[in-house]
């Protein structure tokens, strides 16, 4: 049996490839929009792509099933609660599939969307999907109301751990998805592992299991509906090339370089959201609207390129182009820790907290304010001390750059913390758990 795992690092999603080499037949499961990994995977190990197996219509990521039916003819299958608006083929429980002489059997797990299945391959192994998760399992808030989501989730569960415990568990997810709160890094486990260690699997009584469950804090990215809508849509074909410009015009200006190399000059209002850094797609989606014009500042063709991919995974399937020699002549001054401790003593600058509220609950600074890096485009100077330096802190420096750049572009004094963060403070800091937590 032929058996790959492709996992997107900055996304947290885990696709698959799966087949039988000497009949020369394999599916792919929850293909990225990036589909040449599977393509040149699968011309290595002799076989052809002949179906498109989607575990359920993804929120977080455009899929690349549109692109293998339009550019090589293979058919999509997945449950038709998803309501689809492209040809599809109907997948239903306990159907059972072949690619070549490997079975795959089809469990419909609803709970994280109501089309929800599970693909169990050869009696060995369970593709997951976004149900059960290493650590963890799904949010059920994001197609349905989160309590009905999550009585449906428990019975799927149930309907997974029926399975023996060798088999092995690879989800569709890893950490670094919003899909979950405490999935592990891990890319896969047993039934039996997750039974002994997943907290999720640990409630007997329905009850108990909704009130955890449906009881969601991860933030719901705003590319969601369009993400969905893409996915249940017409086919998405291949991207255009972005195209190199030697001029702005009239844009929003994305620069995908590092923080540093941000803060030392850049252009005039741009967001700074580097490629480099981890969850790039997830956190520009948090900062962009899909209907701007979109310019990226890279340093060079390959970064530009790499960001690409990355918002477009994401649903930014238009960009207007990059460029990479342009008038960068803003400049930001980022604080040191130290600096910031005898800043702070003499009352000269404001910090904001621009971490999530469950890591804030872990520890801040006294006198900070805390506003998520993702609420700051909309909230804007409200609420802020405009008179004094603004500086933004989160736990590593990527966040406190993003947030100190569209504070910049909103015409703060915003000095964002590079090095370190809140767990390196030296100085006090309160924490404190929050009522019902």
């Amino acid at each position: 049996m032929l058996f790959r795992q492709f996992v997107d690092d900055d996304l947290g999603c885990a696709s698959y490839l799966i087949g039988d080499p000497a009949s020369g037949e394999a599916f792919v499961v929850d293909p990225a929009y990036a589909i040449e990994q599977y393509l040149e995977a699968a011309k290595n190990a002799g076989v052809r792509i002949v179906r498109v197996l989607e575990t359920h219509t993804h929120a977080d990521h455009v899929s690349g099933h549109g692109r293998f039916a339009l550019e090589h003819d293979v058919p999509v299958a997945v449950h038709p609660l998803a309501e689809p608006e492209f040809a599809f083929d109907a997948l239903e429980h306990d159907q059972l599939l072949h690619a070549g002489s490997v079975p795959v059997r089809v469990i419909h797990t609803p709970g994280h969307r109501p089309e929800h299945c599970a693909f169990v391959v050869d009696e060995r192994l369970v593709l997951t999907g976004d149900s059960l998760f290493v650590g963890d399992a799904a949010r059920p808030d994001l197609a349905v109301d989160a309590r009905q989501g999550a009585e449906d989730l428990f019975g799927s569960l149930r309907r997974l751990i029926e399975l023996p415990d060798s088999t092995d568990v690879y989800p569709g997810h890893v950490a670094g998805s919003l899909c979950g709160a405490a999935m592990s890094p891990a890319h896969s486990s047993t039934i039996g592992a997750e039974m002994s260690s997943n907290a999720a699997l640990g409630f007997d009584d329905i009850h108990a299991f909704v009130t955890s469950s449906a009881s969601v804090s991860t933030p719901r990215p705003p590319t969601t509906a369009s993400v969905v809508a893409l996915n249940k849509g017409p086919f998405v074909g291949a991207p255009a090339p972005i195209e190199h410009l030697d001029r702005l015009g009239d844009a929003t200006v994305l620069d995908v370089r590092p923080a540093a190399t941000h803060a030392a000059g850049h252009v005039h209002g741009a967001f700074n959201v580097p490629v480099s850094a981890s969850s790039f797609a997830t956190r520009a989606g948090f900062i962009l609207d899909p209907d701007e014009r979109i310019v990226l500042h890279a340093t060079d063709q390959e970064e530009a390129e790499r960001a690409a991919r990355g918002l477009r995974s994401v649903g930014f399937l238009e960009l207007a182009g990059y460029v990479t020699e342009v008038d960068a002549t803003e400049r930001l001054r980022p604080i040191e820790l130290d600096e910031l401790e005898r800043l702070l003593d003499e009352g000269s600058v404001q910090v904001i907290d621009v971490r999530e509220k469950s890591e804030r609950d872990e520890g801040y600074i006294p006198g900070s304010l805390h506003i998520p890096y993702r609420l700051l485009r909309e909230t804007g100077t409200d609420g802020l001390d405009t008179t004094k330096p603004v500086v933004t802190i989160c736990e590593s420096g990527t966040r406190a750059s993003i947030a100190a750049s569209v504070l910049a572009a909103a015409g703060v004094d915003a000095r964002p913390v590079l090095h370190g963060g809140v767990d390196d403070w030296q100085g006090q800091t309160v924490s404190f758990r929050r009522c019902g937590s």
